[in-house]
């Protein structure tokens, strides 16, 4: 198994190379950027490790050219810098865990166990993936009927061109599965796809961003930035929930879409710009134009030409294909014995209204295949699920007649919770309280291990013998 180290100091290297050889691991590494960029293309590892203070550039960037061309590969984050901005930074970015200098031996041998564990199976469903592939485009990622093939000759009629696109649809429809098939199919495919959730942003933080600033910005810039325009240059940006966005920040990037240049905070000249910009909202977003919630003018801006998506109900004849795709990833990523559904399950399924659409589709198919023993699903396993999701006012515990009932997608994600939940409750009581070894044994790193028993409220400790 092949790693890649990007580390400048001689002694931290030795030492990475003393703690990955004996797990198995061939360590390639390098004290430049620029280098290490070149050998993964002659040689692509399983695993990066990659230091943040390198001499010819800052660890980031390699960190986002690593993500433009190589989006699924680990890697994980070595700094001798104690703050948390740069750390929080590369996890936003898709590192997969950080560590502080000098390293703990036994943290960085779980974290690297962790991290070979999950590209291959990464591997292995990138495998089924392939093999559940049938034309490509729309229909491998959300099915084959009548409305899908619609919905893609438009896509195919677009992506071609430098044309805005706004994509309107239900929540978990699947707006950025088709905003990823634009960039796909059109002429920047192998410039980066970069997303950015509007409304997850606080409104502070959304020029930094969107537009990057230089060091000494603003208090506390002690570094420069690239924002996400700068990120996707030559690419695609993806602009999710585009009706969040406040009307502050529409106006400035209104500005940046006219003039297709941007200037960074703290910058003296302005950059210029070559990005297709995909929005996407789950409003009709021509009617919040018209109230005065959205600026008309970034509205006719974004929607040059306009998809929507139809919500799963109206288009049934593809749930039997969704749902035995997500079961087929399901059962791999599980390690599941399962092979598909019963007929009267199918059917099920195809009943169902689907108010949270393929996202809560999947969902539940991932709960039935945790929960199921196969080696079908059957409906009465399928049942189980979707009556929490419908109880009745006379059910015990359910809310009274006139108050709001949970969702079926609120309920299948509280099932999954509690699942999660007692997953690691067992795993600590194994481990009788060590989360290394409890890190382990679920198969996932450290520090998603303490985001899970902080979310959790679950001590550790509790789980320990006495004395």
């Amino acid at each position: 198994m092949l790693v890649l180290l990007f580390e400048d100091d001689p002694a931290s290297a030795r030492l990475m190379r003393a703690i990955l050889e004996p797990l198995g691991c061939r360590v390639l590494s390098t004290a430049n950027g620029a280098e290490g960029l070149e050998l993964l293309k002659r040689d692509l590892p399983r695993l990066v490790f990659l230091d943040l203070g390198l001499a010819d550039m800052h660890g980031l960037h390699v960190l986002a050219r690593i993500r433009e061309g190589w989006p699924g590969l680990q890697v994980i984050i070595l700094t001798g810098d104690t703050g948390v901005e740069s750390a929080v930074r590369a996890i936003q970015m898709g590192a997969s865990n950080y560590f502080t200098k000098p390293v703990n031996t036994k943290q960085i041998e779980a974290a690297a166990k962790g991290a070979l564990e999950r590209a291959a199976l990464e591997a292995e469903l990138d495998t089924l993936r392939g093999q559940l592939s049938r034309r490509g485009g729309l229909e491998e990622r959300m099915g084959s009927s009548a409305a899908i093939l619609r919905l893609q000759e438009q896509l195919l009629q677009v992506a071609g061109t430098s044309m805005s696109v706004l994509v309107h649809g239900e929540t978990g429809a699947g707006k950025e599965v088709v905003a990823r098939a634009i960039h796909d199919a059109s002429p920047r495919s192998r410039a980066p796809f970069i997303a950015l959730d509007c409304g997850a942003i606080p409104e502070s933080l959304l020029e930094s961003e969107l537009f990057g600033h230089e060091r000494g910005a603003f208090s506390g810039a002690d570094r420069r930035r690239e924002g996400h325009f700068q990120l996707a240059q030559g690419g695609t940006l993806f602009l999710d929930e585009i009706a969040n966005l406040p009307l502050g920040p529409q106006a400035k990037l209104l500005r940046v879409l006219q003039e297709r240049q941007l200037q960074p905070l703290g910058a003296g000249k302005p950059l210029r710009l070559d990005v297709r910009i995909v929005a996407a909202s789950n409003h009709d977003l021509e009617r919040e134009a018209e109230a005065g919630r959205f600026r008309q003018d970034l509205y006719f801006r974004l929607a040059e030409f306009r998809l929507s998506i139809p919500a799963l109900r109206e288009r049934p004849d593809d749930i039997p294909y969704l749902a035995q795709r997500f079961l087929d990833e399901a059962r791999v990523e599980l390690r599941k014995p399962l092979t598909g559904f019963e007929p009267a399950a199918l059917e099920l399924l195809r009943a169902q209204p689907w108010g949270g659409n393929v996202r809560e589709l999947r969902n539940v198919v991932r709960q039935a295949v945790l929960l199921g023993q196969g080696p079908e699903l059957r409906a009465s396993e399928l049942e189980k699920l979707l009556r929490r999701g419908r109880r009745t006012a006379a059910s015990p515990g359910a809310p009274p007649a006139g108050e709001i009932r949970p969702s079926l997608s609120a309920s299948g994600k509280a099932g999954l919770e509690r699942a999660e939940r007692e997953a690691i409750a067992e795993a600590l009581g194994r481990s009788k309280g060590n989360i290394l070894a409890a890190a382990r044994d679920l198969r996932v790193d450290n520090k998603t291990l303490h985001v899970k028993l902080k979310k959790y409220a679950i001590r550790a400790r509790a789980f320990a013998p006495e004395g």
